[in-house]
C-alpha cells in the first residue's frame, strides 16, 4: 500500500501533466504557507516543496487531498481549463437537496472557497446531531428561533440573529419552535458534502 508520500508507480509519472507551477500557485491563493498545507496533507514541507518546484510528480492520492485542501477540483490542480463562475444565483434556480430531514438550497457559486446555503430545519430533526469539522461557520436566522448549542453553552436565537464560530466547537443546530425555521449558512469546508457535516448522536440532552 502507498503512503501519502509516495509517487505514482514507475512508467506512471511521465504520463502525468507538469502541475508543479498550479500547485504553488493554488496555495498560495489559499494563503496557506507551505508547512501548513503539506501538514494538512500528510506530507512533510520539504517533499511538498519538491512538488511544487518540479522534482516529485504527485500521486492521485496526492492531488486529492491538496484540492480538498486549496478548495478546488483535480482538474484545476492539473491547469485544466475551469467553467466561468457564475456570480448571481438566482432564487428560481436553486434546486433543494434533502438529507436527514432538513433541505438545503446552493446560495452560492460552485467552486468557492465558502459554501452558502439556504437550509430549511423542521422541528424534531437532528437535534441530537453533533458537528464537529474544520473551518469557521456563520448562521443567520431568517424565520423562526434557532437553538444552537455551542460547546457547553446555549443560544436561542430569533429572526435577525446570527452567530459567528469556529466550527470545531462541537455544535449543534435544531429548531425550537413547531414551524420549524430557516436559515442562511456559511462555511468554509468547500469539498464535504453537508450531510457529511453529522459525526454522531450526542450522549447529553439538550438544556
Amino acid at each position: 500500500m502507498s503512503t501519502p508520500e509516495s509517487g505514482p508507480p514507475a512508467g506512471q509519472a511521465e504520463n502525468l501533466p507538469t502541475v508543479a507551477p498550479q500547485l504553488r500557485a493554488l496555495r498560495r491563493r489559499a494563503s496557506l504557507t507551505l508547512e501548513a498545507a503539506a501538514g494538512a496533507a500528510g506530507l512533510s514541507p520539504a517533499h511538498l516543496s519538491r512538488l511544487e518546484t518540479g522534482q516529485r510528480q504527485p500521486s492521485l492520492p496526492m492531488l486529492l487531498a491538496l484540492a480538498r485542501i486549496y478548495g478546488t477540483t483535480v482538474s484545476e490542480l492539473l491547469g485544466e481549463s475551469v467553467a466561468e463562475r457564475d456570480a448571481i444565483v438566482r432564487g428560481a434556480d436553486m434546486e433543494a437537496t434533502r438529507a436527514g430531514g432538513w433541505t438545503y438550497y446552493q446560495a452560492g457559486s460552485a467552486g468557492r472557497g465558502m459554501q452558502t446555503l439556504r437550509v430549511r430545519v423542521p422541528h424534531g430533526f437532528q437535534g441530537d446531531i453533533v458537528r464537529v469539522h474544520p473551518g469557521e461557520e456563520w448562521l443567520y436566522v431568517l424565520k423562526g428561533r434557532l437553538r444552537l448549542r455551542l460547546g457547553d453553552t446555549t443560544h436561542l436565537l430569533a429572526p435577525g440573529d446570527s452567530a459567528h464560530f469556529d466550527s470545531l466547537t462541537p455544535h449543534r443546530i435544531a429548531a425550537e419552535d413547531p414551524d420549524g425555521l430557516e436559515l442562511l449558512f456559511v462555511h468554509t469546508l468547500l469539498q464535504s458534502p453537508t450531510a457529511a457535516l453529522c459525526l454522531g448522536p450526542h450522549t447529553g440532552e439538550m438544556p
